[in-house]
């Protein structure tokens, strides 16, 4: 029989749509056998409506049902703490891998998690080595205490011990986004089961399987090895469910006042990979909207990478829904910034232009003014606010969640000491918002690129 690798990655938000849910640990479950290992590969317990009600413990009735064999931190993972984390890792029903993550010195959560481990099946010896995003504590602040090590000399170690024990492939869980092939390439392994980028790829590098299934349930990837080695993208299509998880999320959510419905949409709100991390879309708007409107202030901006993609905001949307949108800890911060420092600040929107692991197209979202990019020149050419020229000389307040403030992930235009105050959660801004307003945005022009056109693709 072959060996069959079954791997989800970077549910978030999937926890909070039992019949998703449902359907994926159906789905896998259907095609388990004695020579299956089952792999998460992070971000899997956050973020999320209900992963911020328990502190990321809703994930573990997901873990309960589908019983994997491996897990590994995602960034996300370390939403509430370091020490959280290590709970989430000890009090899960699979084994928790990480090579790459230290603290004072050891290896992070030693006492509940490996480095590596060794599986076995009917038929085969498996080993599997965990890693970390090694940019895991500057993405998320809450990771602070712990240090993530380049993961290339962390497995070429591990794979090493478990060559020496005699396993019959050696494979990566990995959270490391677009550094998998990297892996691939500079390691001796056989597959690379990675997450964190949230499209569905497969790519073979120096003879190695690179995949990554996507986010929130939607899909999970097959990996067989045999003598025709293949890799199977399932899409998941509820022809399986697990009956009792779905009951047991909706009794979480209605716990948890997550089910109530806030507002009715009539024109869906597309909430694709494309339209929550390009602009301008409604969905942006939205959110951006909803933060200015809150903190009262001239400009909000909300980053590419922050609002999670899902199915659309259709008929009546629930509050779980809505704090979905942008499911974090982050307070709604209002910022005092001169004009010439919020240019400085708009100038830095279109963030694929500024970072290489992010598309060309990828754009923050704005309310309150108008801005004119020219990608050829690499230039922000125009910013208008509230439809009047951005005066240098005057005082803008600027909305934005504090995890633009508290990182220089996104934007280096401003930090804490531009801070005049905060005006509670920013997820609960959004809520109110829609209770208040409703939810019908529009395409206003808001953000313009006209040299784009007819060239966006990855760089």
């Amino acid at each position: 029989m072959s060996l069959r690798l079954l791997h989800y990655s970077d549910l978030e938000t999937a926890i909070d749509d039992p019949e998703q849910c449902a359907r994926l640990v159906g789905a896998i479950n259907s095609l388990r056998d004695g020579n299956s290992v089952v792999i998460g590969t992070g971000d899997n317990t956050a973020p999320g409506a209900l992963s911020l009600a328990t502190q990321g413990r809703a994930a573990l009735d997901f873990f309960r049902a589908v019983s994997p064999h491996i897990d590994t931190f995602g960034n996300h993972d370390f939403d509430f703490g370091h020490e959280t984390a290590r709970e989430l890792a000890a009090a899960a029903p699979q084994r928790w891998l990480c090579a790459n993550a230290v603290r004072n010195g050891d290896r992070f959560a030693a006492d509940a998690t490996a480095p590596s481990t060794l599986v076995e099946t009917d038929d085969y010896r498996v080993g599997v080595v965990g890693v970390a995003h090694p940019e895991t504590d500057g993405i998320n602040p809450a990771a602070d205490g712990v240090d993530f090590t380049d993961p290339v000399p962390a497995v070429r170690e591990e794979a090493a011990a478990l060559r020496d024990r005699g396993v019959d492939v050696v494979v990566v869980a990995s959270h490391c986004g677009k550094r998998d092939d990297r892996i691939a390439r500079e390691t001796d392994v056989d597959v690379v089961l990675g997450g964190h980028v949230h499209d569905v790829h497969v790519e073979t590098v120096a003879d190695t399987f690179v995949v990554r299934p996507g986010r929130a349930g939607t899909h999970f990837s097959e990996v067989t090895l045999n003598a025709t080695p293949d890799v199977t993208i399932h899409s998941v299509d509820g022809t399986d469910r697990d009956d009792d998880l779905a009951a047991t999320l909706r009794d979480r959510l209605a716990e948890h006042g997550l089910d109530e419905v806030v507002a009715t949409v009539e024109t869906p709100v597309e909430l694709t990979e494309e339209t929550v991390n390009a602009a301008e879309s409604r969905a942006g708007n939205f959110v951006a909207d909803a933060l200015r409107w809150s903190a009262d202030a001239d400009v909000a901006i909300s980053p590419a990478g922050a609002l999670r993609a899902d199915g659309p905001l259709d008929g009546d949307v629930t509050v779980a829904e809505l704090v979905n949108l942008t499911p974090y800890e982050d307070d709604l911060a209002v910022l005092s910034l001169s004009g010439e420092r919020l240019r400085d600040a708009l100038d830095e929107i279109p963030i694929g232009y500024h970072y290489d692991d992010f598309p060309l197209h990828y754009c923050s979202h704005v309310s309150g003014a108008r801005i004119v990019w020219d990608d050829d020149e690499g230039e922000l050419t125009d910013a208008t606010v509230g439809g009047h020229p951005l005066d240098s000389d005057r005082r803008y307040t600027l909305a934005v969640a504090d995890y633009l403030v508290e990182t220089d992930h996104v934007s280096d235009a401003f930090d804490e000491e531009d801070v005049v105050r905060r005006c509670g959660l920013a997820r609960d801004a959004i809520v109110e918002y829609a209770r208040e307003e409703g939810i019908n945005p529009d395409i206003e022009g808001r953000i313009d690129r006209p040299t784009l056109s007819g060239r966006r693709s990855d760089r």
